[in-house]
């Protein structure tokens, strides 16, 4: 029977398709570790508060990316190229979701309003992060190392989605709603495309190196054409919705360390 947690434990069971697999995670942890701490070093003077929570933001990626690269190291496999049609954080850039990075290699402060498309772009790709990390928490809670991972991962993709709601709804009180409102509905009809052809991209990998035959790609494909459609309808609305969250102030600490996974 073909279902989500079938599929996992057969990319995970493979030493080929595993490597895989914490590449694509660990380049895009690792450069969104970078982002984040190019924004906290731009940070115009009225957002400065918020500079060590992006801080924050940016080393728990960084942690993430080293644990994904651990989970190799443990099973005695080196990192892999990412195939540039599987490396989504590059590919939303490449649509124009969020900061350019030639904007945050330079030297030049930001406005306000980047850090509204900062946040905004970072509260509708931390939904999709969360839901991932809750799905494979669901299915590998019980393996003593991938669900130690994804526990840790889980629980900090969860306080960055509640740090950028409530930041999101402190600029909205300061007059940036419509601007927030906007940006991120452009955001989210971005990501379900990006997510979507990545997605796609990445089943094609894997077939490939796991030997699916042509009926098993084929459904699978269908079944991501399948999502997009429902978010493309109404799914991506999940994403541009803000309240108040449960976790305050989420980030307001230093981040967490990864014991066992240095």
């Amino acid at each position: 029977m073909l279902s989500a947690r079938s599929l996992f434990q057969e990319i995970l069971d493979d030493d080929e398709s595993f490597a895989l697999f914490c590449s694509i995670a660990a380049s895009g942890e690792s450069q969104g570790g970078w982002e984040n701490g190019r924004i906290a070093a731009l940070v115009p003077a009225g957002e400065r508060a918020l500079a060590p929570k992006i801080t924050r933001h940016g080393a728990d990626e960084d942690k993430h990316g080293r644990i994904f690269n651990a989970l190799m190291k443990k099973r005695g496999l080196e990192p892999v190229p990412v195939p540039p049609e599987t490396d989504y954080t590059m590919l939303l850039e490449k649509h124009g979701i969020g900061l350019p990075h030639e904007k945050l290699k330079s030297e030049q402060q930001l406005t306000v309003q980047d850090i509204v498309t900062y946040l905004s772009h970072s509260r509708v790709t931390e939904q999709r992060a969360s839901e991932q990390m809750e799905l494979l928490r669901r299915y590998f809670a019980d393996h003593p190392d991938i669900g130690r991972a994804v526990g840790m991962i889980s629980d900090d993709e969860d306080n960055h989605l509640a740090y950028c709601h409530e930041e999101l709804l402190r600029l909205a009180h300061a007059g940036h709603g419509r601007a927030i409102q906007r940006t991120l509905r452009e955001c989210a009809l971005a990501e379900i495309r990006v997510y979507r052809d990545v997605s796609l991209a990445v089943m094609d990998h894997m077939g490939r190196i796991l030997g699916w035959p042509r009926t098993k790609s084929a459904l699978l494909a269908a079944g991501i054409h399948a999502v997009y459609a429902y978010e493309r309808f109404a799914g991506w609305r999940r994403m541009v919705s803000l309240r108040m969250p449960e976790r305050r102030d989420a980030l307001g600490g230093p981040a967490t360390t990864a014991p066992g996974f240095a």
